[in-house]
């Protein structure tokens, strides 16, 4: 077992995944050897001796447990957008993330949509964050925030989290003087891109989509109902091809996916409000402790 950890942690320095089938590369993000004593979590402070090439960026696990090697860092500013809370250093994702983000941004600026506030992605090599958000952990998620009115700003002027909701959350519904043409067509802008999976949006806005959409519905399938959300939208990359390493969600279901699932949402909860026990951390993959002690 130590000789075949010692060849997967090889292969994974050299910026080669495996080459054979999956459930081979997925037998050793499994194994976790205890010769490297306790699973480090802090991702974003470890260093790399060296930048890896884009084209051998790898995810590596799943978006809510995992790491990513040779992750590329989007412009703090560029053509129809600026990054906020750049001081969180979580501007960093796969290159297909940091493709998204530009190309969307010409899109919106070319439509004359806004300009766009790119929100967290991922953190250097990856990892869990410190605080907000479960996923974002193997740079295939971009948050994007629904204000499309900011005017440039000094990157100190970006720190900030204050961005209006869409969403009056007391009626359950968007507010029509802030959720508009401009945000639907941007969502749907996103959703559209080649190589994104889901979008996550507040239920509202959801619901908002289905019912003002009167043309082609096929796009509404990406867009998924997920709590929060009012503020700005969720999207998720899928897995690279060739990247093994990556454990990509269940497809979605077909159809628009404004029927019962979306109204569900809306239900009374079926458990009355209160505390819950903190969900145990999960260890990550072991083929991030590589990642992790640079090697």
């Amino acid at each position: 077992m130590a000789r075949r950890w010692s060849f997967a942690v090889a292969m994974i320095c050299c910026g080669v995944w495996f080459t054979g089938d999956a459930s081979a590369a997925d037998s050793v993000l499994r194994s976790a050897p205890s010769a490297f004593g306790a699973i480090p979590t802090d991702f974003g402070k470890a260093a790399l001796p060296l930048p890896v090439p884009s084209s051998l960026a790898q995810p590596i696990g799943g978006y809510a447990n995992g790491c990513i090697r040779g992750a590329q860092t989007l412009p703090p500013e560029g053509p129809g957008y600026q990054a906020v809370n750049l001081s969180r250093n979580r501007n960093h994702g796969h290159p297909d993330a940091i493709a998204f983000v530009q190309d969307l941004a010409r899109r919106a600026q070319a439509e004359r949509l806004g300009r766009l506030a790119i929100g967290d992605l991922s953190k250097r090599y990856g990892g869990r964050m410190e605080s907000g958000h479960a996923s974002h952990q193997i740079g295939l998620d971009v948050d994007v925030w629904f204000d499309l009115d900011q005017p440039p700003l000094a990157r100190d002027a970006r720190e900030r989290t204050d961005f209006p909701t869409m969403v009056n959350r007391q009626t359950q519904r968007v507010l029509p003087e802030r959720f508009g043409p401009r945000q639907a067509r941007l969502l749907q802008l996103a959703a559209t891109s080649p190589k994104v999976a889901r979008v996550f949006v507040n239920p509202a806005i959801k619901l908002a989509l289905c019912q003002s959409e009167q043309g082609d519905r096929s796009w509404l399938n990406a867009v998924r109902p997920w709590g929060g959300h009012d503020s700005h939208f969720h999207v998720r990359m899928n897995c690279p091809a060739g990247s093994l390493a990556c454990i990509p969600q269940a497809p979605i279901p077909p159809g628009d996916g404004c029927g019962q699932e979306l109204l569900s949402w809306f239900e009374p909860p079926k458990e009355p409000p209160g505390p819950r026990p903190p969900k145990a951390i999960p260890e990550p993959p072991a083929a991030c402790l590589a990642v992790l002690a640079g090697n």
